[in-house]
């Protein structure tokens, strides 16, 4: 993933190997810093906090069950810091050690509960959701992939896409920070067939740097015009020092967006995005609305909820872009917001880590537009997962790209392809009479798409079915109706304010109310199974004495569902 990069100006001098590395590891060239580490830790394979600095080495660099390894011999000794158990936990969560992620949560947040709650949360929504039926098959898309960090597909047109990659192509143009070469963009066939190094004309003006990263790139929908991601090459004489405890001088390379049309079959940049202000924040991974009036992107300028939030831009009259707007709490939060995308019908689609989630960045999906967005849903397993889950793409809500740099796959970031497919159906033999008396024995079921994403929401210590969550239930009747072989299983929550014992109860109300109003509509009550959790399951950072919005509080309060059978 494309990221801004910390640099240093300063005379050599000679320097002991812990210097040099400890210089090298200040600038986050951690690729440099980590060989000399090693030499250090066989002559002191003691010294806990040269661990520490190998672990986080390899952590940064995306290397995680050698940070795992690392973190593990480090956090046995007392000395070790809190934040090493922490990365060890979120290492140890990545890959699928719950119990011993647990057990390192509660080292880290010993004197947080909310911020332990939260990430116990974390840990008991993966092994729930992977421990469900989906009806989501996702396929690492190989072609696309290599031993490196491939990423960020984009459509461009019907059958071609442009992806985003540090694969080696060079030994000249390094990123110290990964030992790999810099990002740049490539295309080729939606298949993955002839897949070359795209090369975007800068009119001569230099920002296209081979030094720095490019990508990813933002297409609007007829593909003619782009919002291309690069790290700012300007002179590091231009760039406000950030040097911290730090005796060199380092400052740091923001992300900022260009403009380019599509001419000749190449992309021409035209200029900059107005509100690019390299000194002071970073703006990157553009978006544009369906009607191509709306550019969301993702930045930590001032006013951001978080340490990156989701922005947007509306166009004036005279084609020019209005100032930056925030899209609000509802899809932002204290962490980070990034990626977005939107739909082939209008949804945004991001990736957050400041929603329980089951770890890393998580995918989410929300409906509306500008500031005004319904509850975002986190699109669960498979498509997410314990690890960075990133950059969706897709026409029609059922097939479609994302990213991840989970176990399994071919290199650091990979691409994978997604498809929600029917749930397998059987002949019906029988039919209860009060579902569907109009279907006969034997009788071809429709497939089911995209049943277990389902969920409705409450209003404050209410367990009354809103109208918008009548609609949502009028859609799922059809589908049982239509399928009435599935069992379904009904699960309902609580925000956290009130005592445990009272919210165990308004979430048996609220399942309770949901089984009412499906019974009421012919639904057999022996289709559905129910749960009720309180408090107990929070989907964000909202645990008790968290001060949280509403918004944020809505999100808590809610029924899921999801197919038994």
């Amino acid at each position: 993933m494309a990221i801004a990069l910390a640099k240093y100006a300063g005379a050599q001098e000679q320097l002991s190997i812990k210097q040099r590395a400890d210089k090298f590891f200040d600038r986050y060239e951690y690729f440099k810093s980590v060989d000399l580490y090693l030499k250090l830790v066989k002559k002191t394979k003691t010294d806990v906090k040269i661990m520490e600095r190998i672990a986080d080495c390899y952590y940064n660099m995306n290397r995680y069950e050698d940070a795992e390894r690392w973190y593990a011999r480090a956090t046995v000794d007392a000395k070790a810091s809190k934040m090493s158990h922490y990365n060890y936990a979120e290492v140890l969560l990545r890959s699928k050690k719950l119990d011993t992620a647990r057990q390192q949560y509660r080292i880290y947040y010993a004197d947080d509960p909310a911020g332990l709650k939260l990430k116990l949360a974390v840990c008991d929504s993966a092994a729930l959701w992977m421990g469900q039926t989906s009806a989501c098959k996702v396929k690492n898309e190989a072609a696309f992939n290599t031993e490196y960090s491939d990423w960020g597909l984009t459509y461009d047109g019907k059958t071609s896409g442009i992806f985003t990659s540090d694969r080696k192509t060079s030994d000249d143009d390094i990123d110290q920070r990964t030992g790999n070469n810099w990002f740049k963009l490539y295309e080729g066939a939606i298949n993955g067939n002839e897949i070359k190094e795209l090369y975007p004309s800068d009119n001569g003006s230099g920002i296209f740097s081979d030094s720095y990263h490019i990508g990813p790139i933002g297409l609007n929908r007829t593909a003619d015009t782009a919002y291309i991601t690069i790290t700012t090459g300007i002179s590091k004489k231009k760039l406000p020092s950030d040097n911290g405890n730090s005796k060199q001088r380092l400052y740091t390379r923001r992300l900022q967006l260009m403009m380019a049309s599509k001419q000749n079959d190449q992309w021409v940049v035209f200029g900059g995005f107005p509100y690019n202000d390299v000194q002071k924040y970073s703006v990157g991974g553009a978006a544009l609305s369906k009607d191509g009036h709306i550019l969301y992107f993702s930045s930590d300028m001032p006013g951001s909820e978080g340490k990156t939030d989701i922005w947007y831009c509306e166009k004036k009259a005279d084609g020019t872009w209005g100032k930056p707007v925030n899209c609000g709490k509802t899809i932002n939060t204290k962490e980070e917001e990034a990626f977005p995308t939107v739909g082939g019908d209008g949804t945004l689609y991001y990736s957050s880590k400041g929603l329980a989630g089951m770890g890393g960045y998580d995918i989410y999906t929300a409906k509306g537009e500008k500031s005004k967005w319904s509850v975002p849903e986190n699109l669960k397993y498979p498509i997410n997962s314990t690890s960075d889950d990133f950059y969706l793409v897709t026409r029609n809500g059922l097939t479609g790209y994302f990213s991840s740099n989970r176990e399994g796959g071919l290199g650091s970031d990979d691409i994978y392809s997604y498809t929600f497919k029917p749930i397998d159906t059987v002949p019906i033999k029988r039919v209860a009479q009060t579902d569907t008396p109009s279907i006969k024995p034997d009788a071809p079921v429709k497939p089911i798409e995209n049943f277990a994403l389902v969920t409705i929401y409450y209003d404050l210590d209410k367990s009354n079915i809103r109208p918008d969550a009548a609609v949502e239930l009028d859609r799922l009747v059809a589908t049982l109706k239509q399928h009435p072989q599935l069992k379904i299983e009904l699960s309902s929550f609580t925000d956290s304010r009130a005592s445990e014992a009272y919210n165990m109860a308004l979430s048996q109300r609220r399942v309770n109310s949901a089984v009412a109003y499906l019974v009421s509509k012919g639904i057999a009550e022996t289709r559905l199974v129910t749960g009720y959790y309180g408090k107990t399951r929070l989907v964000n950072q909202c645990a008790d004495d968290v001060k949280c919005t509403e918004a944020e509080h809505q999100m808590n309060r809610r029924t899921e569902f999801r197919v038994l059978n």
